[in-house]
C-alpha cells in the first residue's frame, strides 16, 4: 500500500523556517475505485500594473500592445469596457483613486486605506473564516515600484475594513524571508548578519536527508522532485542574497538591491533614472519567488505589483521581444526634459488617438511581457486535476485608468483594462469580451462565482450580475 503524505507537509527548521513541499504523488489520496481526488486549493491574487492601457489600444486585440499575452490567451478572459467612474475622488486623479479602485471597485477611504476590501481578501475570508492552515503566509503582498505618495498607488490587497492586508515586500531578500522564514531572531544584529551568510536550507538538512533516504515514505520519482524543488529554492535564494554556490564560509555582506527603495525611489516625486535590465532583473526575481511560494502552497491570497500608479521613471535600454528589437527606450532624451517631465508617465498624458503613440505602445508592450513572465511560471506546474496552477487560480489583472489624460474623468476611469484567469473553470477564458459594465458589478459577479457571500460596494445599491463572464 502506498504511503500517504499530507498535502500540507512542511520541512520545519530552526527559528521560523518553514519550507513547503511540492505536490507529490504520495499527497494525492485515492477513492475506493482507485481514482485520485483532484482537489486543488482556492487561490486569489490581484496583479497590478501602472499607468493603464488607453481603450483604443485595447481594441486592437493581440496585434500590438497585448501581443505578449497571446500565448496565454486560451487561459485568460480579457475584459474591455469595465468602468470605475463611481470611484472618482474630487480633486484627485486616477493615479490614486483609479488605482485604489482596482480590485475593490469603491472610492478610497484615505491616503493609506481603501474604501473596502479587495477581491482576494473577500475570497480568503469566505473560504477560511477561521484562518488558513498552519504554516501558511496569510497574505503575500509584493512588487517592484517607485512612486511612493499614497499607499493605494502600489498596495493592492485590503482587509474587510479597508486597511492593508499585509506589509509590502519590495526587496527580494525580504520576500524570500517572508515566504521561507529566517534562521534566527530577526531582532538580533548578529543573527541578521548570519542570515546573509547561511541558507535557510541549512536548517532543514536532517529532514531533507530523511525524505530522500532509505526510510523515506517517498517513491523514487517524488524523491527526485523534492531534490529539484529544494535546488530551485537554493537558486532563488542565491539570487536574492548572493550566497555562495556551496555551503562554507560566508561572503562579506552582499550588495543591497540593485534598484532604489523607500525615499530614494521617489526623490521629491521627480522620478528616477533606471535601465530596463535593472528593472526587469529585480522584478523577475520577485515574480519567481512569488510563483514558487504559490507552487509550494505557502500562500493562496495576496497581490503583486509591477510599477505603481502614475509611475515616474526615466527608462533607458533596448527592449527585445521574440528575437526582435521592439524598442530602444530613452525617455528623458525623447522628452528632451529632465525630472518628472522626462518620465515615461508623460507618454500617457500625451496620448492622442490620431498619432502613433510609439513610446506609450512600447512601454505597455513591455509591461505585458513582464506580467506574462509571471503567469507562465504558474502555467508550468500542473496540479492533480490536470490543470496548471495558473488555470486553477483566480488572477485578476488590472490597472489604474483607461486613458491617461486627466481632463475627463468619464474617459479616464472608463474602459479600465481587466483580465482574469479561469479559477478552476469558473470563468469564460479564451476570449476578449466587451463587458460594458461597472467594475463593481463585474467584481461582485466574480465573488459570487467564487462562493463568497459578501458583496462589495454600498448595501443599498442594486447589483447587476454579469453572467456572460461566467463559465
Amino acid at each position: 500500500m502506498k504511503n500517504h503524505l499530507n498535502r500540507r507537509a512542511l520541512l520545519q527548521g530552526l527559528g521560523t523556517v518553514s519550507i513547503g513541499l511540492p505536490l507529490l504523488e504520495e499527497m494525492i489520496t485515492a477513492n475506493a475505485l482507485g481514482a485520485a481526488k483532484a482537489k486543488v486549493p482556492v487561490r486569489a491574487f490581484n496583479v497590478f500594473f501602472g499607468l493603464g492601457i488607453p481603450a483604443p489600444l485595447q481594441n486592437e486585440g493581440f496585434d500590438d500592445v497585448l501581443e505578449p499575452l497571446q500565448p496565454l490567451s486560451k487561459k485568460l478572459l480579457i475584459m474591455r469596457n469595465v468602468d470605475h467612474v463611481r470611484c472618482d475622488v474630487r480633486g484627485i486623479n486616477a493615479h490614486f483613486d483609479g488605482a485604489t479602485a482596482s480590485f475593490t471597485a469603491v472610492p478610497a477611504g484615505g491616503e493609506a486605506k481603501a474604501g473596502g476590501p479587495s477581491i482576494d481578501q473577500v475570497i480568503r475570508h469566505a473560504h477560511h473564516p477561521k484562518g488558513l492552515p498552519s504554516g501558511m503566509v496569510p497574505t503575500l503582498v509584493a512588487g517592484t515600484f517607485f512612486r511612493r505618495s499614497r499607499v493605494g498607488r502600489y498596495h493592492h490587497s485590503y482587509t474587510l475594513d479597508g486597511t492593508v492586508a499585509a506589509r509590502m515586500q519590495e526587496k527580494p531578500r525580504d520576500l524570500f524571508d517572508r515566504v521561507f522564514g529566517t534562521l534566527t531572531n530577526a531582532d538580533d544584529a548578529d543573527a541578521r548578519a548570519q542570515r546573509l551568510k547561511r541558507s535557510v536550507l541549512d536548517s532543514v538538512v536532517d529532514q531533507y536527508r530523511f525524505y530522500t533516504g532509505p526510510n523515506s515514505p517517498l517513491g523514487a520519482a517524488s524523491k527526485g522532485r523534492m531534490k529539484d524543488h529544494l535546488d530551485r529554492i537554493r537558486e532563488f535564494e542565491q539570487r536574492a542574497f548572493a550566497l555562495p554556490q556551496k555551503n562554507g564560509p560566508g561572503p562579506a555582506l552582499p550588495p543591497r538591491s540593485a534598484i532604489p527603495h523607500g525615499g530614494p525611489a521617489d526623490p521629491g516625486g521627480e522620478g528616477i533614472d533606471i535601465t530596463l535590465e535593472e528593472l526587469t532583473t529585480e522584478w523577475r526575481l520577485l515574480a519567481d519567488l512569488y510563483a514558487l511560494a504559490i507552487e509550494m502552497d505557502r500562500v493562496r491570497f495576496g497581490s503583486l505589483t509591477f510599477l505603481a500608479a502614475g509611475e515616474r521613471i526615466r527608462l533607458k535600454g533596448k527592449y527585445e521581444y521574440n528575437g526582435r528589437t521592439q524598442y530602444e527606450f530613452d525617455d528623458a532624451a525623447e522628452h528632451r526634459r529632465s525630472g518628472s517631465g522626462g518620465c515615461s508617465h508623460e507618454w500617457w498624458h500625451k496620448f492622442n488617438e490620431k498619432r502613433d503613440n510609439k513610446q506609450l505602445r512600447a512601454h505597455v508592450h513591455m509591461k505585458m511581457n513582464e506580467l506574462a513572465y509571471f503567469m507562465k511560471r504558474l502555467d508550468a506546474t500542473q496540479e492533480a486535476n490536470g490543470r496548471s496552477i495558473l488555470e486553477n487560480s483566480l488572477l485578476t489583472i488590472s490597472t489604474e485608468s483607461g486613458d491617461g489624460r486627466h481632463n475627463d474623468v468619464k474617459r479616464e476611469l472608463s474602459g479600465v483594462f481587466h483580465a482574469v484567469t479561469g479559477a478552476n473553470g469558473r470563468f469564460q477564458t479564451g476570449q476578449i469580451m466587451d463587458v460594458k459594465a461597472e467594475g463593481l458589478d463585474v467584481y461582485n459577479t466574480m465573488l459570487t462565482a467564487m462562493n463568497a457571500q459578501l458583496h462589495l460596494g454600498p448595501n443599498k445599491r442594486k447589483h447587476q450580475s454579469i453572467d456572460k463572464i461566467r463559465a
